[in-house]
């Protein structure tokens, strides 16, 4: 029988963005929270200090922050008609573990989606009509749009001490910055990062051929900040060591150095570590949760009741425990009916290598998100009349870091993968290398979802989260596009060779390690039949329960989602406090 803890207001499983989010904005509101984290705690000044040394070997290429397969995995399979396998290995699903979750080792790229990627489906029906949907592509809109999002996109980059240049305020396109943008109503908290040599290669190169390069919004400070909650950060040092490890100069945007330290100073605030939520707890109508059941790290099993229950974890696991919990109706690929595991979309990758002749780069000059960028063709910032295809993406050069392990593969084709031929080439390409890495749009197709695997199972005895993806032939015909574009940059910067990359040519592995980047399966929408969430992010079945992350998104952006994570975080959270405390229920009636 499971030990049972006082009631809270609120429970929140998984404390990494979204859930210190929600946890900082239900406190401030005077709510008693409880949050509930499978991992370790994590803390900057403990944990990530100067004096531990960034090992590469341990923190990149074995991943320490990451969570182990061992803990848990889950099942993959390319089409509905295969059967699906465990993935026991590192792979492209770079799940979080420890207070700060995923935001703990990412890079740092803070975009926002462009507006049109919250109504895709709508304005592609006005502007090119239903056909232009190829054949099972299950497309809708949000049921939110960018212009109300933008003011709490603008509330994370100031808690985030986000980095950049605007390209749009209040209408009116910036010098500099990305004029494709939404419009938004002030500039980012600090100005953008310093531009390295390979980034004013591709500017020249990409103003050269008539399009507009700008600098990546980047979650590195830039300079000395205190953000709204009175957090300070110290400008970043360049030193590229961002993705996959803690930053210790408290210049990375995570939780541990923006949320953490004003959170944990309020008495009513408190965090359970080291324990696994098995499952939301619903009353016997099955339309109220009454809190959850974990585990503890001595393995003993607990019910913490709470009024409002927020599913905040890694997008895969937020819905792997809807389904577990019984909250929603899961998809059938095969009826079209339901909606949990519904929409799940990865990333369309695509881009080119580039090899210089006799250039001095300096890759361990990096920062995460430090790079150059052009958006002239992603989502619908050009006209698709012609084209075969929706969407694009964002065409950019970065310098994230000169480790010599991650940067051993890029050598030029031909090279020999050992010996002194090798090192010679490699000698040579650690400072005349570089790459254009395309992020495109992914839309939602009928044969690509989330379910749980019927024969696999965790330590718990419950069915892992079973994934069934390929390319389908959207992402196949926008990424052979942006290949193109890429290989046109790289000739435009004087590489010596450009080799262009396009992934989609074969079936998707996710041992790829193309992208992280992975959305959807309990998504908003208008339409409770196509849709997990309404547009609060709020449960259609049952009503105390917000499901906030990536797992909302009904579609991917051509970017990575951290920064719409963060403004649908806080949107939600907004509704909890000004509408839900006041009248409990549902906050959308159809």
């Amino acid at each position: 029988m499971a030990l049972k803890r006082a009631k809270a207001d609120a429970v929140i499983v998984g404390l990494g963005w979204a859930g210190s989010l929600m946890a900082n904005e239900l406190t401030l509101a005077g709510l008693n929270v409880v949050a509930i984290e499978r991992g370790a705690w994590r803390d900057t000044s403990s944990d990530f200090p100067t004096t531990v040394d960034t090992d590469e070997l341990r923190f990149a290429t074995r991943r320490a922050l990451m969570q182990p397969p061992a803990v848990e995995t889950l099942t993959f399979r390319n089409t509905p008609d295969q059967t699906a396998l465990p993935l026991r290995d590192w792979n492209t699903y770079q799940f979080g573990i420890g207070v700060g979750g995923a935001g703990t080792h990412w890079n740092g790229m803070t975009w926002r989606f462009l507006p049109n990627d919250f109504q895709t489906y709508s304005n592609t029906v006005e502007r090119y009509g239903k056909n232009k949907f190829l054949e099972g592509m299950q497309v809708q809109d949000w049921g939110v749009t960018y212009a109300e999002l933008e003011p709490y996109y603008d509330k994370f980059e100031r808690l985030a001490g986000t980095s950049g240049r605007a390209g749009n305020i209040q209408g009116k396109v910036q010098e500099g910055g990305n004029p494709f943008e939404g419009p938004r109503h002030r500039d980012y908290p600090l100005p953008p990062l310093e531009r390295t040599r390979v980034a004013t290669i591709f500017d020249q190169a990409a103003r050269g051929l008539g399009y507009h390069p700008f600098p990546v919004p980047a979650g590195n400070t830039s300079g000395a900040y205190v953000n709204p909650l009175g957090v300070h950060m110290a400008p970043c040092t360049y030193c590229g060591y961002c993705e996959f490890f803690g930053c210790g100069n408290w210049s990375k945007s995570s939780p541990q150095a923006c949320i953490m330290p004003a959170l944990m100073q309020r008495k009513n605030f408190s965090v359970i570590t080291e324990s696994e939520v098995l499952r939301v707890n619903l009353a016997d109508d099955k339309k109220t949760a009454t809190g959850v059941t974990f585990v503890d790290h001595d393995n003993n099993e607990w019910e913490q009741p709470a009024d409002i229950v927020v599913i905040s974890a890694y997008q895969m696991d937020n819905v792997r425990l809807m389904l577990l919990s019984g909250i929603g109706k899961p998809y059938d690929r095969d009826t079209g009916e339901g909606v949990v595991g519904r929409n799940y979309a990865y990333q369309t990758i695509s881009g080119a290598s580039i090899f210089f002749e006799n250039e001095r780069l300096n890759p361990f000059i990096g920062a995460g998100a430090l790079a150059q960028a052009i958006d002239d063709f992603n989502s619908d910032n050009f006209d698709h009349t012609n084209h075969d295809f929706i969407g694009g993406g964002v065409a950019l050069v970065h310098s994230t870091n000169g480790r010599p392990i991650g940067l051993s593969n890029g050598v030029p084709p031909g090279t020999p993968r050992w010996g002194s031929e090798w090192k010679k080439a490699y000698q040579h390409a650690y400072q005349n290398y570089n790459s254009i890495y395309v992020m495109g749009n992914s839309y939602p197709h009928r044969n690509v979802y989330l379910d749980l695997d019927p024969e696999y199972k965790d330590r718990f005895g419950r069915p892992l989260l079973r994934v069934t993806f390929d390319w389908i032939e959207n992402d196949k015909r926008s990424a052979k596009f942006m290949a193109d574009k890429s290989e046109e940059l790289g000739h435009a910067m004087g590489a010596k060779t450009v080799v262009r990359s396009e992934p989609t040519t074969k079936p998707f592995s996710p041992m790829d390690n193309l992208s992280s980047h992975t959305t959807g399966g309990a998504i908003i929408g208008d339409d409770p039949k196509t849709s997990a969430l309404n547009r609060y992010l709020q449960s259609w079945d049952v009503h105390n329960t917000f499901v906030v992350g990536a797992s909302a998104f009904a579609n991917n952006g051509g970017y990575n989602p951290t920064g719409t994570v963060g403004a649908t975080t806080l949107w939600a959270a907004e509704a909890i406090k000004s509408q839900y405390l006041k009248s409990p229920g549902p906050l959308v009636r159809i």
